[in-house]
C-alpha cells in the first residue's frame, strides 16, 4: 500500500463505531442498541443529562468495559487492541496527589512498557497545556484548573489517534476552558506517525465552551442517541 492509499484509507475508515451497542449493569440498561460511527478527523461533542450514558459510551470505545450486545470497533480493531492508539480523560484528574506534575507523566509513562510506541515527552506535554515542566510543587499544591491541566498532559503524552475525553471543562475558569480549547484545536493538527488524523470525542454540560470546536453534537438521553446535528461548513 502507497502512502497515499494508506491516508485515503485513514481518511474513508471510521475511528471509531458501535452497531447495536448496549451495555447492561444487571437490570439496568445504561446503553440502549446504540449505533454510531465518528469519522476519522472529526471532533464530536456528546451532551445529555446525568446518567444519560454519555460517560459509558466513552469507557466503552477505550476498552474499560465490553457490550453486552453488540459490537464496537476503534481505529479498525478492538478496543483492546487500539489501546496503544487511544487515551481516555475521566472527569476526576486521576492524577496523584503527593507527586510533582513532572513525576506524574514520567511514572504513567512508565507504566507502558520500554516497548511501547505510544511514548511521548512528558515535558512537551506539560508545556503544551500551560503547565512549567520544572515546578517543583506537587499535585496536591494545584488549583482544580491546574490538576485539570495536567490531567489532559497526562494522555497527550502517549500521542493518541482517538482522543476520548469526559467532562473536560470541569474545575475550569472561562479563561481556562478557552485555552483548552485552543489546546484541543491544536491538537487535531498534529501528524501521525504513519498518516491518519486525530479524533476528539468529548462530553461535556457546558456545551457553549466546544461549540467552535465540534463538527458534530451528539445528544443522548436514557442510554439512547436521541439527535445527532452536524455544523456545517464556513462559505
Amino acid at each position: 500500500m502507497t502512502q497515499t492509499t494508506a491516508v485515503q484509507s485513514a481518511v474513508l475508515t471510521p475511528a471509531a463505531e458501535l452497531v447495536s451497542a448496549s451495555r447492561l449493569f444487571g437490570s439496568f440498561a445504561a446503553l440502549r442498541n446504540v449505533t454510531a460511527s465518528f469519522p476519522a478527523g472529526s471532533c464530536t461533542v456528546i451532551l445529555g443529562e446525568n446518567g444519560a450514558g454519555k460517560s459509558t459510551l466513552l469507557r466503552m470505545l477505550a476498552g474499560l468495559i465490553t457490550p453486552t450486545r453488540g459490537t464496537v470497533q476503534v481505529l479498525g480493531q478492538t478496543p483492546q487492541q487500539s489501546r496503544g492508539r487511544v487515551a481516555y480523560m475521566s472527569h476526576a484528574p486521576m492524577v496523584y496527589e503527593e507527586l510533582t506534575a513532572m513525576e506524574n507523566l514520567l511514572y504513567f509513562q512508565s507504566l507502558q512498557g520500554p516497548g511501547c510506541a505510544c511514548h511521548g515527552s512528558p515535558e512537551m506535554a506539560l508545556r503544551a497545556v500551560g503547565l512549567d515542566p520544572h515546578l517543583t510543587r506537587t499535585v496536591g499544591q494545584y488549583s482544580q484548573g491546574m490538576r485539570q491541566r495536567v490531567s489532559l498532559a497526562r494522555v497527550l503524552q502517549t500521542d493518541p489517534e482517538l482522543l476520548l475525553l469526559d467532562e473536560p471543562f470541569s474545575n475550569l475558569d472561562v479563561s481556562s476552558a478557552a485555552q483548552m480549547v485552543e489546546l484541543l484545536a491544536d491538537f487535531r493538527t498534529w501528524p501521525v506517525a504513519g498518516g491518519g488524523q486525530r479524533t476528539i470525542l468529548l462530553t461535556t454540560h457546558q456545551h457553549h465552551l466546544a461549540e467552535s470546536l465540534a463538527d458534530r453534537t451528539l445528544t443522548m438521553q436514557h442510554g439512547s442517541i436521541a439527535s445527532v446535528t452536524t455544523r456545517e461548513p464556513a462559505a
